[in-house]
């Protein structure tokens, strides 16, 4: 049975609609799980240490393809809630020329750059070769990343999420066989495991671009257009908070490296590595309903149906709430056994990553409702509200608590900081839910 943007949503259908995009930002964190994986086990812990301490900057860039999609996907939902078919399909194909455009410009800039974010990250110089090496190569495919985070929120506005995930199933498995290959086998190192990811974010990225230029069943379609600074603009403006929240987790991340590094040294870097990449996916299940769900309230709020915008957001609190309970009872359980897998070979920092797993995991009872809120309103086109959410928990409240926290309890501050700014997000979230209930009528 097809499930369309205009059905009514009961639970089982809702669910049924948004497992494709649950499932596929699963696989994304398992397979970015599998390269910090492959690089701890056989490259050593300080390799690992240089990855965590360049990834927040390359993640900013990747961050830039989130905006489009998710500002972009609302948009595109909101014209064809309108039944503007033909401005929806400008749109979409607006918003690839734009992230081509944007992506090339983001490598060059990034290229010449990665050398001197390096060392003003924090490292060593046992590390800097590392991190230029390791960065080098995958900003140099920044297009395919943004062009993979792009497709992932368009697949679903076209009605294909089933192909989203088929097309991320792929990229992943293509990222798991090379990094045995590349790292385990031809013991290539970090260039071995970044050739892996470049090469699946390839996969990711251009397949739906293909799919997208031939002829084909979706809701959308690549035609001629022009770029339009208002519409680009809007669909910006309405992703920002997705950028935002980007951008505030990589510098977040900074600040985690430079207490750790002060704090704990390159043990406490290694383990808040093993910590963000287990963590990325729990958060991925709140994310891929997120995302999966975000069409659906776009689509409603463009055709006017406020009882289903009512519907949609009773039962994603519903959901979201469960999950995070779930979750958390799950991650508690689990600590030791993925500590292990990342660690084992290291019995003090095994210990270290347990603790602080366990601390860190807390978060996840409101993560999910957090989440919810702040990719409802950009689904609502209030990019401002939905960046007022992502800006304060995301950056203001966890930067204040990781700076502060570590005064008073040492290094349990800064796996503690986390859950404070949950605490507070979830404040603030329930505020703006209320007092723009009467504007949108949910």
């Amino acid at each position: 049975m097809k499930i369309q943007l205009s059905d009514h949503f009961t639970y089982r259908r809702l669910l049924r609609f948004v497992f494709p995009s649950i499932v596929m930002m699963i696989f994304t964190s398992i397979y970015g799980v599998v390269d910090g994986l492959f690089v701890s086990n056989y490259v050593g812990k300080t390799p690992f240490a240089a990855i965590n301490l360049v990834m927040p900057f390359i993640m900013i860039f990747g961050g830039f393809g989130f905006m489009i999609g998710t500002g972009g996907s609302a948009l595109v939902a909101k014209k064809l809630g309108e039944g503007d078919n033909d401005r929806a399909n400008q749109y979409f194909s607006m918003l690839i020329m734009l992230t081509v455009l944007l992506g090339i410009i983001i490598s060059a800039v990034g290229i010449a750059s990665i050398r001197k974010i390096s060392y003003l990250l924090g490292a060593t110089e046992d590390m800097i070769g590392d991190c230029v090496t390791y960065g080098t190569i995958l900003i140099s495919f920044t297009t395919a990343f943004m062009l993979q985070n792009v497709f992932q929120s368009l697949l679903i506005t076209a009605e294909k999420p089933k192909l989203g995930l088929y097309v991320t199933v792929a990229a992943g498995v293509t990222n798991m066989v090379l990094d045995a290959l590349f790292v385990a086998a031809f013991k290539w190192g970090l260039v071995g495991a970044a050739a892996a990811t470049v090469l699946s974010q390839c996969v990711g990225g251009l397949l739906p671009l293909i799919y997208f230029i031939r002829p084909n069943s979706s809701l959308l379609k690549l035609v001629k257009t022009k770029l339009e600074w208002r519409p680009m603009l809007k669909a910006c403006t309405n992703g920002s908070s997705e950028l935002m929240s980007n951008i505030s987790m990589s510098l977040v991340s900074i600040v985690y490296n430079f207490q750790l590094m002060r704090i704990a040294g390159e043990n406490g870097v290694a383990a808040y590595g093993v910590i963000m990449y287990v963590n990325f996916i729990f958060i991925a299940i709140f994310i891929g309903y997120s995302v999966g769900s975000a069409p659906i309230v776009g689509y409603h709020f463009g055709a006017e149906n406020h009882a289903e915008l009512k519907n949609m957001l009773k039962k994603s609190l519903v959901l979201m709430g469960s999950a995070g309970l779930l979750l958390t009872a799950l991650a508690e359980a689990l600590a030791s056994p993925l500590a292990s897998l990342f660690v084992g070979y290291d019995a003090e920092l095994f210990e270290m990553t347990c603790r602080a797993f366990r601390i860190f995991s807390i978060s996840l009872v409101l993560a999910g409702v957090n989440i919810l809120a702040s990719s409802f309103f950009t689904a609502l086109n209030n990019g401002a509200v939905s960046a007022a959410i992502s800006f304060l928990r995301t950056l203001v409240f966890q930067m204040l608590a990781v700076l502060i926290l570590p005064i008073l309890l040492a290094s349990d501050g800064i796996w503690l900081a986390i859950v404070v700014a949950e605490v507070l997000a979830t404040a603030v979230s329930g505020i703006f839910l209320v007092i723009k209930r009467k504007q949108y009528r949910y």
